[in-house]
């Protein structure tokens, strides 16, 4: 039986040695020592990033390793940050809002799975576009709960009576969610549930010929997508502070999409790996603004451009993503000094529409 790259091993362990225990608890280390070392401008840089993880990794479950293709996260996103900053508003703490929240998303991704499961490809990226779109609408007209397009400020985080609002607290608050999100995903992925995923994803008529509700596990890959990017919506909330419709239309979508699929499709740390990526393109962005002469740097349209070049560069070059990068590099360590050339060789991986070519 075939063994699939989740991107944080799918072996009875999550840790299989010392090196690798070894290797994370130094990410460990240093996540929990950066905001204690970075100025306040780049510590709300790497919330963030922390937070497009949360949603990255939604959609990864969706896309990565079910095979749905969806361009309306941002609807569940903007789905969670309303709903917990309504919740906010009316007195709910903390933790109660988040758990909420993420039923909530959840609840809305059912709705939305249940008929959408009946079509796929492009016609299914196409109904969870309209969704998106749909939804953006919504918010920016039911002025009554969400405030129409002027928006809602959002209350600070306050946990046990303790303000979460300054940027270290919050750091902190993101990235204990991640860590938490993170390791039940693992957990899942390792479970029948999770190689149920896998099966629809490679495909759905063997899947269904060894007894796997199809429909269901669809819809339920649908619920897990949205509840991560509902909670993700929820923290994003707090990091903007006044949230408006227009922050969750379909660029957002489409950033997410990029972070999955550069990162790698069926990964976890391909989700991790890509939402850094895109999170940082901002600021490079501007960066090479100011480097540009002053003609250049002011053209319109430079964002999109280095969006599509990093799309490009990954579809010519690396078309497992960032997270098939990591695995070479680690295998090249590993051999290290005997690397042999055919052992840096990616295998192939045939996907489902060119396994009959």
């Amino acid at each position: 039986m075939a063994r699939y790259e989740t991107g944080f091993e799918d072996g009875r362990r999550l840790l299989r040695g010392k090196p690798e225990r070894l290797a994370y608890g130094l990410l460990a280390a240093a996540l929990i020592a950066a905001p204690w070392v970075l100025p306040a401008y780049h510590i709300g840089e790497a919330t963030f990033i922390l937070i497009m993880c949360v949603a990255s990794l939604g959609l990864m479950m969706l896309t990565g390793f079910t095979g749905q293709v969806s361009l309306g996260q941002s609807a569940f996103v903007g789905i969670g940050a309303y709903i917990h900053t309504i919740l906010l508003t009316q007195g709910v703490p903390l933790p109660v809002s988040l758990l909420l929240t993420t039923a909530g998303a959840a609840l809305g991704g059912l709705l939305v799975g249940m008929p959408a499961i009946r079509v796929s490809g492009l016609h299914l990226a196409m109904v969870t576009m309209a969704f998106a779109i749909v939804c953006e609408h919504v918010l920016g007209r039911w002025k009554s709960v969400t405030g129409g397009h002027s928006g809602m400020a959002v209350p600070d985080p306050t946990l046990f009576g303790l303000s979460l609002g300054g940027p270290r607290a919050f750091y902190f608050l993101c990235l204990v969610v991640l860590a938490v999100v993170l390791l039940l995903l693992v957990n899942l992925m390792r479970s029948a549930t999770g190689r149920a995923f896998i099966g629809i994803r490679d495909s759905e008529a063997a899947a269904q010929g060894l007894g796997i509700d199809v429909a269901r596990t669809k819809v339920l890959a649908f619920s897990l997508s949205a509840a991560c990017s509902g909670l993700a919506g929820a923290l994003l909330a707090h990091q903007m502070q006044h949230i408006t419709p227009e922050a969750f239309g379909l660029a957002l979508s489409l950033q997410l999409v990029l972070m999955v699929f550069i990162g790698g499709l069926g990964s976890l740390r391909g989700a991790i790996l890509g939402a850094i990526l895109i999170g940082l393109l901002p600021s490079f962005i501007s960066s090479l603004k100011e480097a540009l002469p002053a003609r250049l740097g002011a053209q319109f349209g430079l964002e999109l451009f280095v969006y599509g070049a990093v799309l490009t560069f990954f579809v010519l070059l690396e078309p497992g993503g960032l997270n098939a990068r990591w695995v070479r590099i680690r295998k090249v360590l590993a051999e290290f000094p005997w690397v042999r050339k055919s052992s840096i060789h990616q295998t192939k991986v045939y996907m489902k529409s060119e396994r009959y070519r």
